[in-house]
């Protein structure tokens, strides 16, 4: 089968971003499909050297050329990205245009690419929300304020089958939008072979708990009972007296506009989130040597109940490396207790820390199972092609081919 996949590694090259997307095109490829990589944002991409959005991706696509083909050599020329200025780099358009109209699926992860005829002429379409209460779509009372936004609707609306990483979506106190557009769960592959190799015994790992994170998205969230409602920062102030409660240390490695003194007085370690995701190595290197993961969620999943579960936090897990997570009703998907903890309190994240101590070997090895168990890319692909082709197809006859 031929499948397009999109994504956001061009325009933002940083490590998580990295995984987030080429784990969707390298778990298809492991599979026995043919794959292309396409990002066409019609926007700026993130230069991290001036630390500001610019027109020129020539940077960038070369350090994801250098990236891809690290990973899989046999992918390294089977992607292709276009800058805002239209300049293209990988494969030559006229290539890249033939494979999407003869591709049997289009996978459109996070609304990243720019809706082309060339991409609409794929047999099916896929959307994956990994964003649920930020994809306007996926929004209670979502109205479009502006003809964009009304065009992005449109598009959305243009796929025939539509997932959402919000995992709680249908239950009674999930507040996802599900009454227009039939959402079905999906979360991210994780291609374990890519983290295997890389797990480091508890000997060897630092004794501190740490994150990456934003403090706040560049976007604002939905408002609920005329709330509006935000990103971590908010949840990560409501936990800001964790430090001196917990066991061990903790260590946030953050982009944003962080309040560096009031969380250094409360007892955290602060580091910038730059040099520990500047590269997917980087990135894994830095997860793998954590003696686990402690974070919180957005306000907007939380509040939401949406049942998101983090890419990175999957990562975490694939590495052996127990997680401590804030529940936005994940739990109910996915198993709690070993190797993954959920905590709504202040109480329940330190006493959550204390129970990963006291048999970190054990929660290690449960971290392994249920990466293996719930989010192996061979399984949660393999479920999202069978859903994909199952839903009823929303293909207008004219686009028929």
């Amino acid at each position: 089968m031929r499948i397009v996949v999109t994504g956001l590694c061009v325009t933002y090259p940083f490590g998580g971003v990295f995984w987030d997307y080429v784990q969707y095109l390298l778990g298809f490829a492991r599979l026995g499909h043919e794959v292309l990589y396409v990002e066409d944002t019609a926007t700026l991409c993130y230069d991290p050297g001036l630390q500001q959005f610019v027109e020129d991706g020539t940077a960038n696509a070369a350090v994801f050329r250098r990236h891809l083909a690290r990973l899989d050599p046999a992918l390294g020329e089977r992607w292709f990205y276009r800058d805002v200025a239209g300049r293209t780099y990988g494969l030559p358009w006229s290539e890249v245009a033939e494979f999407c109209r003869s591709a049997e699926l289009f996978v459109q992860v996070t609304a990243s690419t720019f809706f082309r005829d060339e991409y609409l002429a794929a047999e099916r379409r896929v959307f994956i929300d990994t964003d649920p209460m930020y994809t306007p779509a996926t929004r209670p009372g979502y109205v479009p304020e502006s003809a964009m936004e009304q065009r992005h609707m449109e598009w959305t609306r243009e796929h025939d089958a539509f997932f959402t990483f919000g995992e709680n979506v249908g239950a009674p106190d999930c507040r996802i939008a599900n009454d227009e557009l039939p959402w079905q769960p999906t979360r991210q592959p994780v291609v374990l072979a890519c983290f295997e190799p890389w797990r480091v015994s508890l000997a060897f790992r630092r004794r501190v708990w740490t994150t990456i994170a934003s403090w706040e998205p560049g976007t604002f969230g939905p408002t609920i009972d005329g709330v509006l409602l935000g990103g971590k920062g908010r949840e990560f102030e409501r936990f800001a007296g964790l430090p001196p409660r917990a066991s061990m240390p903790l260590e946030l490695s953050l982009s944003g506009a962080v309040p560096r003194r009031v969380l250094e007085q409360n007892g955290w370690r602060l580091r910038d989130a730059w040099p520990v995701s500047r590269d997917p190595w980087v990135y894994r290197r830095y997860l793998a040597r954590s003696y686990g993961e402690w974070s919180v969620a957005k306000n907007a999943y939380v509040v939401g109940r949406t049942g998101w579960f983090s890419c990175r936090s999957a990562c975490y897990l694939a590495l052996g490396v127990p997680v401590v997570v804030q529940d936005t009703g994940f739990r109910h998907r996915l198993p709690v207790g070993e190797g993954l903890l959920a905590f709504s309190t202040l109480d329940e994240a330190a006493q959550a820390i204390d129970v990963v101590r006291s048999d970190p070997e054990r929660h290690a090895r449960a971290a392994v199972g249920l990466a293996e168990a719930h989010f192996d890319a061979r399984v949660v692909l393999g479920e999202l092609l069978e859903a994909a082709f199952r839903s009823t197809p929303r293909i207008e006859p004219e686009r028929a081919r």
